[in-house]
């Protein structure tokens, strides 16, 4: 009876273990990411504050009335936006904080922070896909 206990619980930590880390992958987000430069104030969420350089303009995707401002992101480059483009991806990731609005028309899901782009990505890429997560 403990054998079978034992190997029940087991069971269940193993397929426990595979679902948190497929709903870890399945979490993020796609989308586009372009970089705007300075000066990064005013900003539509917090006027002529300065909050730093990991910063970034949600689109209406992320916008939502303003309820994005203060909402941190994970952003990772997946690979350029254009076939035959040269990979622009560093492979790190960065966490922004969204401080501003990029409005309709906007060409990406989320637009960076020229500092921010750079950790994530050649800047001579301009444009890149992306996954994104809220932290």
């Amino acid at each position: 009876m403990r054998m079978e206990i034992k190997m029940k619980s087991n069971f269940v930590l193993v397929v426990l273990g595979m679902f948190l880390s497929f709903y870890s992958v399945a979490h993020a987000d796609s989308g586009t990411a372009t970089y705007y430069t300075p000066p990064y104030v005013p900003s539509s969420c917090y006027g002529y504050t300065d909050e730093g350089v990991m910063i970034a303009a949600a689109s209406d995707v992320i916008w939502n009335n303003r309820e994005a401002c203060g909402k941190q992101y994970r952003i990772e480059c997946t690979g350029p936006t254009n076939d035959g483009v040269t990979q622009p991806c560093t492979g790190q990731s960065v966490v922004v904080k969204i401080v501003d609005y990029c409005p309709s028309g906007c060409a990406a899901t989320i637009d960076l922070s020229q500092e921010a782009f750079s950790v994530i990505a050649n800047t001579d890429a301009g444009k890149i896909q992306i996954t994104y997560t809220q932290v």
